[in-house]
């Protein structure tokens, strides 16, 4: 089904998206090239506050950031017949397909987003080597969407040059910041996903092995992303010690206590503190500390139970020293379990793909968080199906490493089972 020019186009995709990463809600080089295809391809396409809700929009660059990333895509490869769309950093893309004919609303999910991480340079890391390693330093794509980003183009290809095999709707999401758990909300909001059947969201890797497919991955955890910030008061550390509010003090006193917090027997529970930063100088009272927590629980319950009584082992640490404190949640995502006839449909359609050797229905596994939970909770509760389906790959290092890299030849297996899992529900009976 896949021929060797889509799949050289796969790889050269691939590649360029590499070379280029661009982290949530500044995907404007990335989405501007996969508009402009889709575009070129006959899709009817939406983008930017047209499929994002901005209210519901979490962790959003500075209006500062977002400028000056507009600048480096527009010098680094952007589209610039469509990087304007995207300028002010709500990059999301739906692309419809409509065939005219009576028949269900399919959508297919993909992320576009990178990492904040430096890359690493070894003779050992492949795209170091072959010469596609990131040219944005301190930007990777360490978790595989820029495979995801290219599986959802050669989807679109091979649904553009088969028009007459496929009935109903087929709609190809593209989607900012899902690290983070930032993006899907707002989409899920704007009503991108109200209407449609079946829901299908796709990712690589997780630790599923080469030449395997999953069809429905219910571990994720429901989580939040919370930015704290304690403000005190600056004083000299020697001479006026006692005039000072020590906010370093309050944020490390919290980040212990956070660990305290107990587990709930109702099912998994998670707690880290991963990023704080306080202070100016050693003999300054630090008057400011900043630090990024993160809650998840098994289900949306247990993560609310984690974060309510971190927000109040906080309150209470900055209590006790006397500092002011403000919360931001800047992602969240909620758990979703897969609809199990839509899962296997997609387990009847994988064994078909000559890149596939092993199917397995359902996998219980911690998976994480996963904000594709949105759109699959919206699309279930409006009475559609949805399923999160795992493409396994090799792994030259674990997701969110600097050495992270896949089996490029998992992208001929993601885009094959996609299309015969649209023929399967789209095709003609």
């Amino acid at each position: 089904m896949l021929n060797e020019e889509l799949k050289q186009a796969l790889v050269s995709r691939r590649r360029d998206l590499h070379q280029y990463p661009e982290q949530g809600f500044l995907e404007m080089r990335t989405a501007s090239i996969v508009a402009a295809e889709l575009l070129e391809l006959g899709f009817d396409i939406r983008t930017g506050l047209d499929v994002m809700k901005p209210d519901a929009v979490m962790g959003k660059p500075s209006e500062e950031v977002t400028s000056a990333h507009y600048h480096w895509a527009k010098e680094n490869g952007a589209d610039p017949s469509t990087i304007e769309r995207f300028k002010n950093g709500f990059t999301g893309i739906v692309a419809d397909w409509k065939t005219g004919k009576d028949g269900p609303v399919t959508a297919f999910r993909v992320d576009m987003d990178a990492l904040p991480i430096l890359e690493s340079d070894a003779a050992d890391h492949v795209p170091a080597a072959e010469g596609f390693r990131s040219l944005n330093e301190g930007s990777m794509h360490a978790c595989g969407h820029d495979a995801h980003t290219s599986i959802g183009l050669g989807l679109a290809r091979l649904i553009a040059e088969n028009p007459d095999s496929l009935r109903g709707t087929i709609r190809l999401i593209f989607q900012p910041a899902e690290e983070g758990t930032r993006g899907s909300r707002s989409m899920a909001e704007a009503g991108v996903v109200d209407g449609v059947d079946h829901f299908i969201a796709t990712h690589v890797g997780t630790g599923v092995p080469h030449r395997t497919f999953v069809a429905a991955s219910n571990g994720f955890l429901a989580t939040s992303k919370i930015d704290v910030t304690f403000k005190g008061i600056a004083s000299h550390a020697g001479a006026k010690p006692e005039e000072g509010k020590n906010a370093l003090l309050a944020a490390a006193s919290a980040a212990l206590n956070l660990q305290a917090i107990s587990r709930h027997s109702g099912g998994t529970t998670r707690i880290n503190v991963g990023e704080l930063h306080a202070g100016s100088g050693r003999n300054v009272i630090a008057d400011r500390a900043v630090m990024k927590v993160e809650t998840r629980g098994e289900n949306a319950q247990l993560n609310a139970f984690v974060k309510e009584r971190a927000e109040s082992v906080i309150r209470g640490s900055a209590l006790m020293y006397g500092v002011d404190v403000r919360f931001e949640t800047v992602g969240e995502a909620i758990d979703c379990n897969c609809s199990p006839d839509l899962a296997e449909q997609l387990a009847e359609a994988a064994p078909e793909s000559p890149y596939i050797d092993h199917v397995v229905l359902e996998d219980t596994s911690s998976a994480g968080s996963e904000d594709a939970t949105y759109f699959m909770e919206r699309v279930i509760r409006n009475g559609g199906k949805a399923t999160y389906c795992i493409v396994g790959t090799n792994l030259a290092a674990g997701h969110h490493n600097e050495k992270f890299d896949i089996n490029e030849e998992t992208m001929f297996a993601g885009v094959d089972v996609l299309y015969r899992a649209a023929m399967k529900l789209n095709g003609h009976n």
